[in-house]
């Protein structure tokens, strides 16, 4: 197995590569900037990051997998274990920012958030857009949609 020239890839164009990159990180930043106008702790960077490296995970994954194609080393290389070791890495990511005090617990959205840009990147970085396109949308609806209905005051005639 040779070792591929620095564009060269198995798996898909350097070109490609580069655009599920950058839409991972922008997807992220997407529901990043929710928890930024918010004020929160953990904003577009760290939602940007978070789904860029969840992409590069993929898509080391798929390109480990296709330059061993034909190898006896084949066997070994299973993506969905790329998948289950993002999924806990950024279980435990999201865990930091969830914290109690007293009867108050506070960052659960944040927290879910981080997960959500986890799978975000993952879809882009298997090439999954329109999950991705989805993951994005819906996850937007509820950190803006229902954040509002939840600061909204109750209606004292009800």
């Amino acid at each position: 197995m040779a070792v591929p020239f620095f564009f060269e890839t198995a798996y898909v164009s350097a070109g490609e590569a580069a655009l599920r990159l950058l839409v991972a990180a922008l997807a992220g930043g997407i529901l990043g900037l929710d928890r930024e106008v918010k004020n929160k702790p953990v904003g577009v960077r760290a939602y940007s990051l978070v789904a860029l490296a969840s992409a590069g995970f993929g898509l080391m994954t798929m390109e480990l997998a296709a330059m061993a194609e034909g190898l006896p080393l084949q066997a070994t290389i299973d993506p969905s274990r790329t998948i289950q070791g993002v999924i806990g890495g950024i279980g435990f990511l999201g865990a930091g920012a969830i914290f109690r005090s007293k009867s108050q617990v506070r960052g659960t959205a944040t927290g879910a958030g981080v997960w959500t840009v986890g799978a975000i990147g993952l879809c882009c970085g298997f090439g999954f857009y329109w999950y991705a396109l989805v993951i994005t949308a819906t996850g937007l609806a509820i950190l803006t949609i229902i954040g509002w209905l939840r600061t909204q005051p109750a209606d004292p005639n009800d």
